[in-house]
């Protein structure tokens, strides 16, 4: 009993100053406070009517985007070569693409800012794209490279007596396996990309305007109770992703286990 009261305080402890942001994201004040005075949509109208801010959200997806496709494509290219390869110092490999995850932002902020410097990259979409997959790829490597080591070797090997060449068995066996791990990696990516500010301060430049980088501007030169809309519609689009993707994994589990049924049966 003790326990379950311990982690329900420890939940609203670390979730209650998010949603705080809401509600004062529809204050009538002409700045920030809690509790706010009176209702209105000011804040949220004066989000959508400034093309700044709109511009910085239309390049925070863009680049989170691409930034998925990237770490996706990487990540999981990594992880097959960790699993099936069989070379000397694959620990110390996977370590090293792992490193990020514990290495301190700052850290890595300023090794690709002074890599990025010297090859023109900095303040350009691709160069914040590459700097972004560098942070977000060790979370789909964690991930699949999980899904991977679960996976039976038989159901390759099955194919692969049936006829099938190495790429159609990853399409049609491996591939299937790894759906859920695939979908959550990229979820982590993309949230990853979408919330990162200490890189993005050192790689964009002035050209490159990110949804939290021109948070950061608008809390460092005045603080913009727009920030406080922003801040709601961020965390409601990160919600949603989430469940999302729990509604997503449930009902591919539940078809998974109808199919099972109808074999056995």
């Amino acid at each position: 009993m003790f326990a379950r009261i311990l982690t329900i305080f420890i939940i609203i402890f670390l979730i209650l100053p998010v949603f705080i942001v809401i509600p004062i994201s529809f204050s009538s004040a002409q700045y920030l406070t809690f509790p706010p005075p009176g209702f209105s949509l000011q804040w949220y109208e004066s989000f959508f009517s400034d093309s700044e801010w709109v511009e910085a959200a239309i390049k925070s997806i863009q680049v989170g985007l691409l930034t998925t496709i990237l770490s996706l494509v990487l990540g999981i290219m990594t992880s097959i070569g960790l699993v099936k390869g069989n070379f000397p110092g694959k620990q110390l490999l996977q370590n090293i693409f792992l490193m990020p995850l514990v290495v301190p932002t700052i850290i890595i902020a300023i090794a690709v800012y002074s890599f990025q410097s010297k090859t023109g990259l900095v303040g350009t979409t691709f160069g914040l794209v590459t700097a972004h997959t560098i942070m977000a790829t060790p979370f789909v490597i964690v991930t699949v490279l999980a899904s991977l080591k679960g996976m039976d070797p038989n159901l390759e090997y099955a194919a692969m007596s049936l006829g099938a060449n190495p790429f159609l068995t990853f399409m049609k066996v491996t591939l299937n396996v790894i759906k859920p791990a695939i979908a959550s990696s990229a979820l982590f990516a993309f949230v990853t990309s979408f919330d990162e500010i200490v890189v993005t301060l050192f790689i964009s430049g002035v050209s490159v305007t990110t949804l939290p980088k021109k948070m950061w501007d608008g809390v460092r030169t005045q603080v913009d109770p727009t920030i406080a809309a922003v801040s709601s519609i961020m965390i409601i689009l990160i919600v949603v992703i989430l469940i999302s993707s729990q509604i997503y994994g449930e009902v591919r589990d539940n078809k998974m286990a109808k199919k099972l049924e109808e074999t056995a049966g």
